[in-house]
């Protein structure tokens, strides 16, 4: 089996519709492949709806958090999305988003960038606008080769010169609630320093006696030496390991099916999650 658990659409910052995402997944190859798009489930019933059959889907949100001052990410897999303490977690991130993005768009301006609220907001049409639009915008302006060359200190990485901080969830309460939920949570990228500062081990040690499951160990962004020291530390700590292309369609390099999770660790998570059951085949709704 090829299972890729960690992918992107326009209901967030991907390029692909939902629709469209499933039967690039299933012509990729894939068996399985989980929709995490940013902070939202607005895609997950277009992408069920567009299943072909012989993929099976894994219904999830990447989860904004920050803890210490330093931004990370919580893939959050097969909770129940009417989970209503959740779901008003999730809102007042999305909530967020435009005005950080605004407040983006401003700090460029000052730095003699001609990007506009207009152009960002062209780019994100309906999804949950974010840094990887306003990175894209960039692009266009010729300021940056690719996104990935957004997201530095000189421009929108972590504590950069056009950054700007948004409401987050304090990852321990996002492990908190995506379990009452059903779900199961695994921590994105942890390893990913070009992004930025990342999350010192300690914390990754008490986020798993908080009730975390996973690292993502296998990702674009993490080199073969980082790759070892993850798995070294989710062996220590008792956390599964899974592998993601994190793909975001043409905004992206990285193709579906780039990275993927061991089919034992997919069959782990299945069996942890008592919020939704991934869908398989051509359709349906999402069992709870």
């Amino acid at each position: 089996m090829r299972i890729d658990l960690h992918t992107h659409s326009t209901a967030s910052d991907g390029t692909d519709t939902p629709a469209e995402l499933v039967v690039n997944a299933a012509a990729a190859g894939l068996d399985v492949v989980a929709l995490t798009d940013h902070d939202t489930v607005a895609g997950h019933q277009q992408a069920i709806d567009a299943l072909p059959e012989g993929l099976t889907l894994v219904t999830g949100a990447e989860l904004s958090c920050r803890v210490d001052g330093v931004g990370m990410h919580l893939l959050a897999y097969l909770f129940d999305p009417a989970d209503a303490e959740l779901e008003r977690a999730r809102e007042l991130v999305r909530d967020d988003r435009v005005p950080r993005a605004r407040e983006m768009v401003r700090k460029l301006r000052a730095l003699d960038v001609p990007i506009t609220w207009e152009q960002v907001a062209r780019i994100a049409g309906d999804g949950s606008v974010g840094r990887p639009h306003v990175a894209a915008a960039l692009v266009e302006l010729g300021v940056v080769p690719t996104v990935s060359d957004a997201f530095t200190p000189d421009w929108l990485g972590n504590g950069g010169r056009a950054y700007a901080e948004k409401h987050e969830f304090d990852p321990f309460e996002a492990v908190r609630l995506v379990k009452a939920a059903g779900g199961v949570a695994v921590f994105a990228h942890p390893g990913a320093a070009k992004r930025g500062a990342v999350v010192p081990e300690s914390t990754i040690a008490a986020l798993a006696e908080a009730g975390l499951d996973g690292i993502e160990v296998d990702h674009m962004d993490h080199d073969e030496p980082t790759r070892a020291r993850l798995r070294g530390l989710a062996r220590e700590l008792g956390l599964l390991t899974t592998g993601s292309s994190d793909y975001h369609g043409s905004r992206k390099t990285v193709e579906l099916g780039a990275y993927t999770t061991d089919p034992e660790i997919y069959g782990e998570i299945t069996r942890r999650a008592t919020g939704a059951f991934p869908v398989p085949g051509a359709g349906g709704a999402v069992r709870r």
